[in-house]
């Protein structure tokens, strides 16, 4: 019998805890929860002690941890706690917790393995939130109790065990960071004293396996329609900017537009935290940005990503997300036969997403003027596809715009989709808006793309 076999032997049903728990003799909830977070701690730190543990090969530590674990902790027990009357469901959370403590994040681990959860919101360490399905809603331990971390000291451990890996740092004198989870999870760090309820994390999951178009129109998130020309638009190298809210899903419906570029094609992808993941490409150069060090040496910005990819012959390059000077860079890109081009960027239209390019433009440092700027901007973006996150949770791609010139100081747009919300529905149990992603009266003006492309039946 292996040792999770013989654990689960030992362990009681709910109906057996929730007897013991009502006998006098027990401790009360949050008492049970200090003891055994001490005896998973005793026990934790006789395995550190363990000379013959390989810290170097984690699958063969976490066997030998396994395996004298659970006979550590009820020798604990029964040394030290046996007039408490801990139960074996007890000892199996102090097993559980003591394996995630040391192999992985803690409290917050079976989250990060659940993929119906989006976001793990850790406010302090007796405040954490998840996304579910769309809704946010406090996280919960297997008894119904709010999900806590012991102290500060445990928060801290795990956000150390975060950033280590990726060679960042974060502390007081530095003390917001960005990072990601082996797995392309978007992380964001933010220490005491800046968040006065202490340490906050936020988590940004991503699917282990990465959704394409034709997840999304099963989702609802758009229409087949609306993915076939996508599609013909991503072969045709036009230039494609995908803009939303926060959590809107750009970086998903990114990662889905990119697996329409074709095979053969050299791309490059810049990004902040590495997060895109499409594989129907071999010639992929991944880059990712680099903070600077304990000696404020040795940054690698955005800007110099985007001007380095220049210059590594790419067929396209996909920019993660604009935020600053690098927008300039990126239309300079897009404007001297690097089309195809991808990038997101944050707007509540595709109106704004085309003023917030002005502006981050004008934060390059270049003295340009407006409608120098404005110009460019119309000349290397052909697109505009909007994201919002709708009051219901999901996430929908209510317009696509196209980008025509400019006249006079303007930028002219023109409207080929718009979402028209057609009231609300209840589908299993759940309240949803009811709408669609309608096409509009305009034709696709800038058809040149489609027709080099040999593509004729585009719309």
């Amino acid at each position: 019998m292996s040792i999770e076999e013989y654990i689960k032997s030992k362990r009681f049903s709910v109906s057996e805890i929730n007897t013991i728990d009502n006998n006098i003799n027990q401790p009360r909830v949050y008492e049970r929860s200090i003891i055994k977070s001490e005896i998973m701690q005793v026990v934790k730190d006789r395995i550190s002690e363990k000379r013959d543990i390989d810290v170097l090969n984690i699958h063969e530590s976490k066997r030998v941890v396994k395996e004298i674990a659970w006979k550590w902790i009820e020798e604990e027990v029964d040394l030290n706690y046996s007039h408490l009357m801990l139960n074996s469901n007890d000892k199996y959370e102090i097993f559980e917790s003591l394996i995630q403590n040391m192999f992985g994040y803690g409290v917050i681990e079976p989250f990060l393995k659940d993929s119906q959860i989006t976001e793990i919101m850790i406010n302090g360490p007796k405040n954490i939130f998840i996304e579910k399905s769309g809704k946010l809603i406090r996280a919960l331990d297997r008894r119904g109790n709010p999900l806590e971390f012991t102290s500060n000291e445990e928060l801290k451990n795990i956000i150390d065990k975060i950033v280590a890996p990726i060679n960042r740092k974060v502390d007081e004198s530095d003390p917001i960071v960005d990072a990601r989870l082996p797995d392309g999870s978007r992380v964001n760090i933010v220490l005491n004293p800046i968040a006065l309820d202490g340490a906050t994390v936020t988590i940004r999951k991503f699917p282990e396996n990465p959704y394409t178009m034709e997840h999304l129109v099963e989702f609802g998130s758009t229409s087949q329609e609306v993915a076939d020309l996508l599609k013909k638009m991503v072969y045709a190298r036009y230039n494609i900017i995908v803009s939303g809210g926060t959590g809107s899903g750009k970086t998903t419906f990114l990662n889905a537009l990119s697996m329409y570029i074709p095979p053969e094609s050299r791309v490059i992808t810049v990004e902040d935290a590495a997060e895109l993941n499409f594989s129907q490409v071999e010639n992929l150069v991944r880059l990712e940005t680099r903070p600077p060090n304990i000696e404020n040496k040795g940054q690698i910005s955005m800007r110099a990503l985007v001007k380095t990819a220049l210059r590594m012959r790419p067929d396209r390059i996909i920019v993660g997300e604009v935020r600053g000077g690098e927008a300039l860079d990126m239309l300079q890109a897009m404007n001297t036969g690097h089309d195809g081009s991808l990038s997101t960027g944050h707007a509540n239209s595709a109106t704004d997403m085309l003023m917030r390019l002005e502006t981050m433009v004008l934060m390059a440092g270049m003295q340009l003027p407006m409608l120098s700027i404005r110009q460019q901007i119309s000349s290397a973006v052909d697109f505009v596809v909007h994201l919002t996150k709708l009051r219901d949770g999901s996430r929908r791609v209510v317009q696509i715009t196209e980008i025509l010139g400019v006249n006079g100081t303007e930028i002219i747009t023109n409207d080929i989709y718009r979402f028209k919300e057609e009231g609300m529905e209840e589908i299993d149990g759940r309240v949803r808006i009811k709408g669609k992603l309608t096409r509009t009266n305009h034709e696709i003006s800038n058809t040149q793309k489609f027709v080099s492309a040999g593509i004729k039946d585009f719309i």
